[in-house]
């Protein structure tokens, strides 16, 4: 291998100032070939079948492979060019290819069988044997019992699929950066808040531009569709972000994905049924908590069922609104947010502009540090001279209780060209310890918030604060393992609709005034957030449940339903699954020229392909697990309570997928989740 090539140097961290595109293709192109001598040699006649000899060659060889692809991966995200997306496509390609190659390895497979069926299978640790056990059932998730041609031809659906994927996500970051719209007179921003001209300045300076820049960048959009006061502006970015990468909107068919979701829908199905499924939602469920399809379908129904009533009675009070207060006769769909924000103010005199200089970033930061010291007993301190991708981008050393360097974490806030949208966390490196070598392990977590004017922090909305939350939640899952073994370590291997267990429980310390008091501080004043402020706050919190509930309702069906039901005969019929997810569970009906699908990267470029709906499943779980703070929290008593927090590392965050998520959080609460906490903490339980 070239010791030169930065993807290939074994370092603690990534070098990304030293990474180029040029790098790329010959550092996948060695490490896999040294994968497929490594495969070979522990698969030789003769070798030997023990956990030490079968599994951890493995581990080791996936982890050099990650360590070189991670850091790509994430600038393909992060730091997008022409050039790396021409190496990035054909290398991801080949690691799909080469992933595949050796799932269906039968040398392999006989290998970690022959682990399984020996007698010192049953004295492993549990991390061990749920290795072994996952391994098993990935080679025939991956067709390793196919014969000829159905082997070669589940290959080719992987690697065709994982170019799609690509192709996909690019196609709506193209349509995200392609439309800008530049406003020269301010009577045009009417309504919408000085912090949020001032991100649309900033965009225009960035271009070069006198006056603001309205994008399809998220504070952007999120900017005018809740602010402002001219409903033609309105109109044109809802037209122009929810039409990206389709055969509608201002650049119709430029970025079109509508013949990569065909082909994706056709594949996943294909693929599905060579593995024996009926269809690809029933394969999705093969990694899942949930068993089968009508348990999922019973889960969404019933939900619907409760929360579409609510919807209606939200909705109708909401039309009244618009049209005696606002003059608003149709409620469109690019009206929605804007009277919703202007129902919010009049019944609770609570608007998020009243709130933002309360969650001044850097407080909020160091807040939540604080939140997960008292919680976890971590610290986390910034690393100057870590080589980053960007500026704004910081390190930090997690560092546990008796002083010891325990993981690391790199954090970019901020929305930029080149940088896709969204929020996220994904993983560096993995915690692994093969004897030889202990690697700790470090997560990426990105956001798009606005970011800092002149004069003045970034400052964060209600929501913002959530969503950082959420995705440190995320990455406290992979920063906290316990267990050496990646591929069951932390996120990985992790039932995909518990997964979002961590995330969605730290989203519950953004409602509390304890937590809050950390650092919901007035960025000028230093004042404390109000108690009457927070008690609007708390009084507004369920404000449009029933809307929000229906609309994540309608993304999950539809997803479920889309691969549920697939029928090559007829195709995808994307639109035609859309209209009757819809006609289940939603209450607003935007235009017929809408085309949400093509940018739900989520299920056509993300992990959530028939898995969206565990993103609700998983909030069951988290409700009823923040219960368990709430209920110790008498007599005075702290919400942020360290022994409970020290349960829930102990018996969540620690174990990774060592064993079932089920299992985790019975060990955890001491029972079995209970439905009701969902619709508790929407508001809406009977």
């Amino acid at each position: 291998m070239n010791a030169n090539n930065p993807l290939l140097v074994d370092g603690e961290l990534p070098a990304f100032s030293q990474i180029t595109p040029d790098d790329v293709t010959p550092a996948i192109d060695a490490l896999l070939a040294d994968s497929r001598a490594g495969v070979a040699a522990l698969t030789a006649a003769g070798a030997p079948r023990d956990f030490r000899s079968v599994m951890l060659p493995q581990e080791r060889l996936e982890q050099r492979i990650a360590q070189a692809w991670s850091p790509v991966s994430h600038l393909h995200s992060v730091a997008d060019s022409e050039a790396l997306r021409k190496v990035y496509g054909p290398a991801e390609e080949k690691l799909t290819d080469h992933a595949l190659e050796v799932g269906q390895n039968r040398d392999l497979y006989a290998a970690v069988q022959a682990v399984a069926d020996a007698p010192e299978f049953a004295h492993l640790s549990r991390a061990q044997r749920a290795l072994v056990e996952h391994a098993l059932r990935d080679f025939k998730l991956s067709g390793v019992a196919l014969e000829e041609p159905a082997r070669s031809r589940f290959r080719e659906i992987g690697v065709e699929l994982s170019k799609l994927s690509t192709e996909f996500s690019n196609a709506v970051l193209d349509a995200t950066d392609a439309w800008h719209e530049r406003i020269t007179d301010e009577r045009d921003l009417a309504g919408i808040p000085e912090s949020g001209r001032a991100v649309l300045r900033q965009y225009a300076k960035e271009q070069g531009f006198e006056g603001y820049l309205v994008t399809l960048k998220q504070p952007s959009v999120q900017a005018v569709m809740t602010y402002a006061d001219h409903r033609g502006l309105r109109e044109r970015v809802y037209w122009a972000y929810q039409t990206r990468a389709s055969d509608q909107g201002p650049h119709a068919g430029k970025y079109d994905n509508s013949e990569r979701i065909e082909r994706i829908m056709a594949l996943r199905h294909e693929a599905a049924k060579l593995l024996g499924f009926a269809n690809a939602a029933e394969e999705s469920l093969a990694t899942k908590m949930a068993g089968t399809p009508a348990e999922v379908l019973e889960f969404l129904r019933d939900l619907g069922a409760r929360a579409r009533p609510v919807a209606q009675q939200e909705l109708a009070t909401l039309r009244d609104f618009a049209a005696s207060e606002l003059k608003i006769d149709n409620l469109e769909a690019w009206d929605v947010a804007y009277s919703a924000e202007k129902l919010r103010q009049q019944q609770y005199a609570l608007d998020e502009e009243q709130l933002k200089p309360y969650f001044p970033l850097p407080a909020v930061i160091d807040g939540l540090f604080g939140l997960v010291q008292r919680l976890y007993g971590i610290t986390l301190a910034p690393r100057d001279g870590v080589d980053v991708w960007h500026p704004d981008v910081r390190y930090y050393d997690v560092t546990d209780r008796d002083g010891r360097v325990f993981a690391g974490a790199y954090i970019d806030l901020y929305a930029r060209s080149g940088k896709r949208g969204g929020a996220w966390m994904d993983v560096c490196r993995a915690r692994f310890d093969d004897g030889a070598h202990a690697q700790l392990p470090v997560a990426f977590l990105t956001c798009n918030f606005a970011p800092p004017t002149e004069g003045r922090p970034a400052l964060l909305t209600h929501d913002d604060v959530l969503t950082l939350f959420h995705e440190f939640g995320h990455g406290f899952h992979h920063l906290l393992t316990e267990v050496p073994l990646p591929s069951v370590g932390g996120i990985d291997g992790v039932e995909w609709d518990a997964v979002e267990l961590p995330s969605q429980f730290m989203e519950n310390f953004g409602w509390n005034r304890e937590a809050l008091d950390l650092f919901a501080r007035h960025w000028q004043t230093g004042e404390r957030l109000p108690e009457e402020l927070f008690q609007r706050m708390l009084a507004a919190r369920h404000f449009h449940a029933g809307l929000f509930l229906v609309r994540q309702l309608e993304f999950a069906l539809f997803d479920f339903l889309l691969h549920l039901e697939y029928d090559p005969a007829k195709g995808a019929r994307t639109l035609e699954v859309l209209e009757q997810a819809r006609h289940e569970v939603a209450v607003l009906h935007p235009p017929a020229w809408q085309r949400f699908p093509h940018a739900f990267s989520h299920i056509f470029a993300g992990g959530y392909a028939a898995g969206y709906y565990s993103y609700l499943w998983a909030e069951l779980l988290s409700a009823d697990a923040f219960g368990a703070f709430e209920e110790q929290a008498v007599d005075g008593r702290s919400v942020i309570d360290a022994a409970t927090g020290d349960r829930f590392r102990r018996e969540i965050l620690a174990v990774g997928a060592s064993r079932p998520a089920f299992e985790s959080f019975v060990a955890f609460r001491g029972r079995k989740p209970e439905p009701e906490a969902l619709l508790r903490s929407h508001g809406l339980a009977a």
